[in-house]
């Protein structure tokens, strides 16, 4: 039997007023892409287009990434010891609007999510940029943005600071998660790019509408050429047992200037 998770809050007046403030401004709505074709970055038979990066003494469990029945399969297995296995784009993206689907399994503790214009460092060990989040454990914090960054390691949405500090209460009203159980449920994130608008959406719901300028633009990011610029991700944390699969991965590039809407309050 799929496993439901359960949204407590209704329409109180903070809901209402979210809305009222959404109709005005924008939210909720992707900034829009060309009208050109959507691209698939997975053929779903191999991992071409797709690199994996660890560190050495990890690379006997880069088979934690494969391809079964069509899907991409992410598999961090406890108590294994590993750092970070990274399955990453071969091409580079700037702006684009990105879609995919991920399915999760209750019980797993372990934490993935989807990095965009992020950069692997050979020599570091680390791949630097921002994350929208994907957390079976807590499902609530799916689709908020973190700064992968070596020197950041912060939520860029909410504003919270460290990983600890994000709370069941920053999610949007109404966010939406179905772990798989008997049956085969999957869920949909988007993820929108645009200038230094960075946009996150989990089952049709917004979640984070953020403007990166002077973040991911600013000094440390540019020297390490990441934020405005680089390769898609995703990842396997270290430390718990995960089980994730992947598929319908599809981005298309969008040109022109972003017209940026007011960002989402935090709850």
């Amino acid at each position: 039997m799929a496993l439901s998770v359960p949204i407590t809050r209704g329409l109180s007046g903070v809901m209402l007023g979210l809305l009222f403030y959404s109709a005005f401004s924008g939210i909720g709505t992707p900034a829009s892409a060309d009208d050109g074709d959507w691209q698939s970055l997975f053929d779903g038979k191999t991992l071409s287009g797709w690199h994996i990066r660890c560190r050495p003494e990890d690379n006997d469990k880069r088979g934690y990434w494969r391809v079964e029945d069509g899907v991409i399969v992410a598999e961090g297995k406890s108590p294994d010891r590993h750092h970070y296995i990274w399955l990453l784009t071969d091409q580079e993206y700037d702006d684009f609007e990105l879609k995919l689907k991920v399915q999760t399994y209750a019980g797993n503790k372990g934490n993935s999510g989807v990095q965009v214009r992020s950069r692997y460092d050979d020599a570091a060990f680390w791949l630097d940029g921002p994350q929208v989040d994907i957390h079976p454990a807590g499902p609530w914090r799916s689709g908020f943005i973190y700064d992968e960054t070596r020197s950041r390691k912060v939520w860029l949405w909410p504003d919270v600071g460290r990983p600890a500090n994000a709370k069941p209460e920053h999610a949007p009203e109404g966010w939406t998660w179905q772990h798989a159980g008997d049956s085969d449920h999957w869920n949909d994130i988007r993820i929108v790019c645009r200038g230094t608008q960075v946009q996150s959406f989990v089952n049709g719901i917004a979640v984070a509408d953020l403007d990166v300028r002077g973040i991911l633009d600013d000094a440390d990011h540019r020297r390490l050429n990441v934020g405005m610029k680089g390769h898609i991700g995703l990842q396997i944390h270290p430390g718990q047992t995960i089980h994730l699969r992947f598929k319908d991965i599809h981005i298309r590039p969008i040109r022109g200037q972003a017209s940026f809407p007011s960002p989402v309050p935090p709850n």
